[in-house]
């Protein structure tokens, strides 16, 4: 039996709680952020839940050992 990999770019972009809702950052924050606003640029830094049940277990199947916080 093979081993289970991971992938590496969806375990980096993601993090699971300790209920096992998984999280993840807004898109949007890396550049042009002169002309955003300053309400807007606060809300990058929060970490969001994925809603869709679909992504949510795409993400459970690419990166099945992400670890709990």
């Amino acid at each position: 039996m093979p081993k289970i990999k991971t992938h590496k770019a969806t375990a980096k972009r993601f993090k699971v709680t300790g209920t096992g809702k998984l999280l993840h950052h807004k898109m949007g924050r890396s550049h042009l952020r002169r002309n955003k606003s300053k309400r807007n640029k606060r809300g990058f830094s929060r970490m969001i839940a994925v809603d869709n049940f679909e992504r949510s277990k795409r993400i459970n199947q690419l990166a099945p050992t992400l670890d709990k916080e």
